[in-house]
């Protein structure tokens, strides 16, 4: 019988796919709606599920950035065979986010059994989205947004490329949050901060889910819930991309910042209770 069935997935599929780019953690969400569906957090199966369906949510910004992607990784191309390419941002993006996500593969390789086991409990999930949200207020009140993606370096993608491991260890500190945190303290503007973030989640996440998708298939996970949520965590997520970008043009972080809160301490209140076991 499968760890999670063909409904459970279709409900985690939105979970992943409204949460996985908010600065909300959708690794925390997931772990709290499995916490509430009575689906074992800490399960090798279900701990793979969460990995895959978060590829459907990177395939809605691969479809949503295609001609941004194209441009890149055409420029990339290029450049491994014309020296006066390699001149051109595009080009130098492209090797950024490569060496960009290093760091994380490494963490996540050598911390595996943390990252799955004791770092997987709700207690740690409810502490980090409070936590991350202090950094995150601290980070839109300090950054002068004064800079947009045209003027991102190699610096700035190294520096949000790691602060993902944040959110690789502490789930709940949100991936998204803690990258777009990095770059508002580096004075991108919001929109800029967004668009670096999705770009770095990119290899990081589909590898993670390429990587998980064995334990998934081989530890109790059916095909038909696997297709299922990632399915929908791609439809769910297309529509929340194209939303967060109009909203941070013109809002500030705060909302997040006061919903992570909310929902943080509701965590502790249920597990104090009770309620859902960790």
């Amino acid at each position: 019988m499968s760890a999670i069935s063909v409904g459970q997935a279709a409900v985690l599929g939105v979970v992943e796919g409204v949460t996985e780019f908010l600065p909300v953690s959708s690794t925390g969400h997931l772990k709290i709606t499995e916490g509430l569906m009575h689906i074992p957090v800490d399960d090798q199966s279900v701990v793979g599920f969460s990995a895959v369906i978060q590829v459907g949510a990177i395939a809605a910004v691969l479809v949503y950035f295609f001609k941004d992607i194209k441009r890149i990784v055409s420029a990339w191309f290029r450049g491994l065979t014309h020296k006066e390419e390699r001149y051109h941002h595009d080009y130098k993006f492209a090797w950024w986010v490569i060496y960009a996500t290093i760091p994380i593969v490494l963490v996540g390789l050598a911390a595996k059994p943390l990252i799955d086991g004791p770092l997987a409990s709700l207690w740690v999930v409810a502490g980090s989205l409070i936590v991350g949200s202090g950094v995150m207020w601290c980070a839109d009140q300090m950054g002068r947004h004064k800079r947009g993606e045209d003027d991102t370096s190699f610096k700035d993608a190294m520096l949000v490329g790691c602060s993902q491991i944040l959110a690789l260890l502490f789930p709940g500190f949100s991936r998204s949050g803690a990258t777009m945190s990095t770059a508002l303290i580096l004075d991108l503007d919001r929109v800029a901060a967004t668009r670096l973030s999705f770009f770095l989640g990119i290899p990081a996440l589909t590898g993670a889910g390429i990587y998980e998708l064995k334990d998934a298939l081989g530890a109790g996970v059916g095909a038909a819930p696997l297709a299922v949520g990632t399915i929908v965590s791609f439809v769910v997520a297309y529509a929340s991309i194209a939303w967060l970008l109009k909203f941070v043009a013109k809002h500030s972080f705060n909302a997040f910042v006061l919903y992570r809160i909310v929902i943080g301490l509701a965590v502790f209140g249920l597990l104090a209770t009770g309620t859902i076991n960790a």
